[in-house]
């Protein structure tokens, strides 16, 4: 019963996270401007509310086993309570260059509602901040949101499959969000691929 459990929680949130890949893929998008034009402006909010009701489709339909798989006690539960403070504060810290109100598509309706929207930017105008968090690896949201995930003093079975889904599917992930960076930006990003790590802070070098 329970690896049938397993099953059907990978399997829902593998059906979750291909078209919300595929969604926010360039291809898409460009297939999307050809019909409706400047109205991509449209798209970016939408996409971003979707993904919220369809992710809490699946978590309630995903089977939740209550098997626990480690139940920290004092003083290793405050420890690690600590920790996920911490990486909430790191959370905080990587966001702080991201512009909210283009990540979550307001500033592209604004500009759709006077008329200055560039169909051309699809649903959002990418720049290349290397700030913050992006200074020490390329994706700092992605690691902080692990950290805050795998520091729990109580791990159940659901959570914990959860958090395998979740890690992979960012790392596999920042794959095809960096195929459309590097079509955006080419050789410059690039370069920032060969200095900064992708997820996790080790650069691995090969040596002779």
């Amino acid at each position: 019963m329970i690896v049938l459990d397993i099953f059907l929680i990978v399997l829902l949130f593998f059906l979750f996270a291909v078209p919300h890949t595929y969604f926010a893929s360039i291809k898409f998008k460009s297939k999307l401007v050809e019909k409706i034009g400047d109205k991509i402006a449209f798209y970016r909010l939408f996409y971003n509310v979707s993904s919220l009701i369809l992710f809490f489709v699946f978590y309630e339909l995903a089977p939740k086993p209550d098997a626990v798989v480690y139940d920290l006690h004092y003083p290793f539960d405050i420890v690690t309570f600590a920790f996920q403070v911490l990486s909430i504060i790191g959370l905080i810290w990587a966001v702080k260059p991201v512009n909210l109100n283009v990540f979550t598509g307001i500033d592209q309706i604004k500009k759709y509602l006077r008329g200055e929207y560039n169909s051309k930017d699809l649903d959002e105008k990418l720049t290349l901040k290397i700030e913050g968090g992006f200074k020490i690896v390329r994706h700092p949201i992605y690691l902080f949101s692990i950290l805050f995930l795998a520091f729990r003093p109580t791990m159940s079975l659901f959570y914990l499959v959860m958090f395998v889904c979740i890690t992979v599917y960012f790392y596999v992930g920042s794959i095809y969000e960096e195929r459309k960076l590097v079509e955006i930006f080419g050789d410059e990003y690039r370069e920032y691929q060969k200095k900064v790590p992708r997820i996790f802070p080790l650069k691995i070098t090969n040596k002779k």
